[in-house]
C-alpha cells in the first residue's frame, strides 16, 4: 500500500525498518561520488523526505532532475544522529515524469509577483502547498461548522437577474452574437433574443436567495463563487471570489453578531488544531506575529463601536489619513486598520451605519438616518464580514428599494418573502479570501486563490 509523507511524519515509528512505497516530485537532488540525497514532497506535508541512496544504484537515481515525478520504494530507517529524525534508504526508483532543462520553480527564493505568472506551477512551492492545504482544510471546516448548528445548505444561483448589492458593479452575460452586434449600427438592445429573454449577470452573492431558504428552514448558508466587475488593483480585491454567506430567520443584529463571532473563533480553532504544521510555517517564513495575533483574539473578547464612535476616534486620532473622514463617508481600509491595530487592538465589531452608504435590504434604525448593519474588522486586514438585519417591513423595505432607482417588479418575489409569512431575519457575508488571508498572514488576495482573476488578467 502507498503512503503518505504526512502519514509518516505523524507516526514514524510504525513504518521503522519496514518497506515503503511512495510517489511525488523531487525537490532537491544532491548526487555524491559515494551517496546520493534526494528531497521529496508529495503536497500532504509542510516538510519533505530525506530519500538516501549509494552511487552504485547507477545513472538511471543519479539523473533525476528537480521537479521530476517519481514513484519510490526503501526502508524507513531513524537517524537520531542526522538533522532529520529519519530517511528513506531506497531501493527502487522509477522516474514516472522527467523535467525539461528550464523548469521555472529552480532551488532559489521566487518572489510572489514571478509565482503569479506561472500559477500553474506554484502549487508545488513551499508557501502555496502551504496555502492550498489550509485553503482545502478550511473549505471543510466552514461546512462542517453550519453543517453541525443544524444550518441548511443552499446552492444559489451563480446567474441572476437580480443585484444583491444594488451598486451595479456585476458582469453581464449574454448568448447573443457580439462580433456580429459590433458591425451594425448603435442601438439598444434587444434582449427578447437573447438566451433568457432579459439581461443575466453573474451574482455578487447568493444572499436574496438565500433569504427565500430562511424563512422555510431558519437557518441557512450558501458557500460558493461570487464575482464583482470592480476596477480595483488593490491587495484585497479580485473579480472572483468566494463568500460564505448564513442567513437566519427569527434573528437580529446582536445574534448575528454572536454567530460571527463564534464562527471566527472556530475557523482560528481550526486552523490551529487541524494545521499546525502549516500556521508554524507562515508564522516562521510570512508574518512573524501570526500565532501571536490569533492566540489572543481567542483569548480576548470581541470589541463593538458604533460606526458614528468609529468616525469620532478617527477624527480625533490626529493621524493624517489619504482618504477623508467624515460621518456620512464609508470607511477605508486605512481607517479599518487604525481602528483593529492602534485603537483596538484586536477585532472590533462597528454597527449601525448610515443608510445611505449601505444596501437597500438593511433594515432601518428608529433614527431613519442608520441602518442595522454590521462589519467586523480584523488587524492585518481590514474588514472581514460584513452583515445587517433585514428590513422585514414590507413598506419600509418598497421605499427603500424606489429610493435606490431599483425596480420593485424585478424585485416583486424578494418583497413577497415580507408579505407571506416574513419574520425578523439576518445574515452576514465572509469573504473566504480574506479568512484565508487573517488565518495565514499572506498579504495579498492573488496569493491565496488558486488562479485569481483580476482586471486585465484572464491567464489559465
Amino acid at each position: 500500500m502507498e503512503q503518505t509523507i504526512a502519514a509518516i511524519y505523524k507516526n514514524p515509528t510504525a513504518f521503522y525498518n519496514q518497506k515503503v512505497r511512495l510517489s511525488g516530485w523531487v525537490r532537491n537532488h544532491r548526487a555524491g561520488k559515494q551517496v546520493g540525497f534526494i528531497e521529496l514532497v508529495d503536497g500532504s506535508y509542510p516538510e519533505s523526505l530525506q530519500l538516501v541512496y549509494s552511487a552504485d544504484r547507477g545513472e538511471a537515481f543519479r539523473d533525476v532532475s528537480l521537479g521530476a515525478a517519481v514513484a519510490v520504494s526503501g526502508h524507513l530507517v531513524a537517524t537520531p544522529e542526522a538533522k532529520q529524525a529519519f530517511e528513506l534508504r531506497l531501493t527502487e526508483l522509477d522516474l514516472v515524469g522527467g523535467t525539461a532543462e528550464d523548469y521555472p520553480l529552480q532551488k532559489k527564493r521566487h518572489s510572489f509577483e514571478y509565482l503569479r505568472t506561472i500559477a500553474h506551477l506554484r502549487p508545488r512551492a513551499n508557501t502555496f502547498q502551504s496555502v492550498f492545504r489550509l485553503r482545502s482544510l478550511m473549505s471543510f471546516a466552514v461546512h462542517r461548522y453550519f453543517h453541525e448548528k443544524g444550518f441548511l445548505q443552499v446552492h444559489t444561483p451563480v446567474l441572476t437577474a437580480s443585484d444583491a448589492e444594488g451598486a451595479g458593479e456585476m458582469f453581464q452575460v449574454t448568448a447573443l452574437d457580439l462580433d456580429r452586434l459590433a458591425g451594425q449600427p448603435p442601438a439598444a438592445l434587444d434582449y427578447k433574443d437573447d438566451f433568457f429573454g432579459g439581461p443575466a449577470h453573474l451574482a455578487v452573492s447568493g444572499q436574496l436567495n438565500a433569504e427565500a431558504f430562511a424563512h422555510a428552514f431558519k437557518n441557512v448558508y450558501s458557500f460558493g463563487p461570487t464575482f464583482r466587475a470592480e476596477n480595483s488593483n488593490t491587495a484585497r480585491h479580485a473579480a472572483e471570489f468566494w463568500m460564505i454567506e448564513p442567513e437566519c430567520a427569527f434573528c437580529d443584529l446582536d445574534g448575528l453578531i454572536d454567530l460571527a463571532e463564534d464562527f471566527i473563533r472556530a475557523m482560528i480553532q481550526t486552523a490551529f488544531e487541524e494545521a499546525p504544521q502549516d500556521i508554524q510555517f507562515f508564522n516562521d517564513f510570512i508574518d512573524d506575529g501570526l500565532i501571536q495575533r490569533l492566540e489572543a483574539v481567542q483569548a480576548a473578547g470581541f470589541s463593538s463601536m458604533t460606526y458614528t464612535e468609529a468616525i469620532d476616534l478617527l477624527e480625533k486620532s490626529g493621524q493624517s489619513f489619504a482618504y477623508p473622514v467624515s460621518w456620512g463617508l464609508d470607511l477605508q481600509t486605512e481607517h479599518e486598520r487604525f481602528l483593529t491595530d492602534e485603537v483596538v487592538k484586536g477585532p472590533v465589531f462597528v454597527t449601525d451605519y448610515p443608510e445611505d452608504i449601505k444596501a437597500f435590504y438593511m433594515r432601518g434604525n428608529d433614527d431613519q438616518k442608520t441602518v442595522a448593519a454590521v462589519d467586523l474588522l480584523v488587524p492585518g486586514i481590514g474588514e472581514i464580514i460584513g452583515g445587517s438585519q433585514r428590513e422585514e417591513r414590507f413598506d419600509l423595505l418598497a421605499q427603500r428599494l424606489a429610493a435606490k432607482g431599483m425596480s420593485t417588479e424585478a424585485y416583486q418575489w424578494y418583497l413577497d418573502l415580507r408579505r407571506y409569512g416574513g419574520t425578523p431575519h439576518a445574515g452576514f457575508g465572509v469573504g473566504f479570501e480574506r479568512l484565508l488571508m487573517y488565518l495565514s498572514g499572506m498579504k495579498n488576495i492573488r496569493d491565496v486563490i488558486p488562479f485569481p482573476r483580476v482586471p486585465k488578467q484572464i491567464n489559465f
